[in-house]
């Protein structure tokens, strides 16, 4: 069986407007029966409002009756009517048009040679490509290597500014998280060295009847 929606919200309002057993609820709600007799003392969910159970389609009123009237029967549960509305939305593919396609290896090739620390999953999500075909680019195997020339996604249409940026952000903060966790640090800028070791050596200061000699 399927979980159920708001487990402890369904287990009050089961507390407080049925005479179902403990472990009756329990089983049904998905929970522990201490946890069932800790809401009915309240304990446990005193601030949780009741979930009723069939006003959201999850039980009919004949499995309920069923359950009072037998406290050995387990109430099975029906498919809730907003479960399919609560489902996480997968994003579609990107779509390319056919025109664009052709373009999308020099994108590939702009990535590799100007953000290689952008992974290959979010260049294939971006550009709506294959791994494949990522791997041909960067290994010149691809059938039309000797033509691929490195051109940013966004002149070439294939993404929007905004997305680009994003991600080469998101990859470059994660590139920093590791270095950090290495103890990676990169030097600022330029950094003098002694002269001892670059060889030059301080001139002696003249002396004063030498210069005026």
């Amino acid at each position: 069986m399927t979980e159920i929606l708001m487990p402890k919200a369904t287990a009050v309002w089961l507390v407080d407007n049925s005479s179902l057993t403990f472990d009756q609820i329990a089983d049904f709600c998905g929970l522990h029966p201490l946890e069932v007799r800790g809401i009915a003392d309240g304990e446990v969910a005193r601030d949780i409002r009741g979930a009723d159970p069939i006003a959201n389609g999850q039980l009919s009123r004949e499995e309920l009756d069923a359950a009072q009237n037998d406290s050995a029967y387990r109430m099975r549960q029906q498919k809730s009517r907003h479960a399919e509305l609560l489902k996480p939305m997968k994003k579609a593919p990107r779509y390319t048009p056919v025109s664009r396609r052709q373009d999308r290896p020099d994108a590939i090739a702009w990535f590799v040679r100007n953000h290689p620390e952008v992974p290959d999953s979010q260049i294939a999500r971006l550009l709506g490509t294959t791994k494949a075909t990522i791997d041909q680019v960067k290994n010149r195997t691809h059938w039309n290597s000797s033509n691929i020339k490195p051109v940013d996604p966004v002149t070439l249409g294939l993404s929007s500014q905004l997305e680009l940026d994003a991600i080469v952000r998101k990859a470059a903060d994660k590139r920093a998280k590791d270095d950090a966790r290495r103890g990676v640090v990169e030097p600022e800028g330029p950094t003098l060295q002694p002269a001892s070791e670059t060889g030059v050596m301080e001139a002696e200061a003249p002396n004063h009847d030498e210069a005026e000699d």
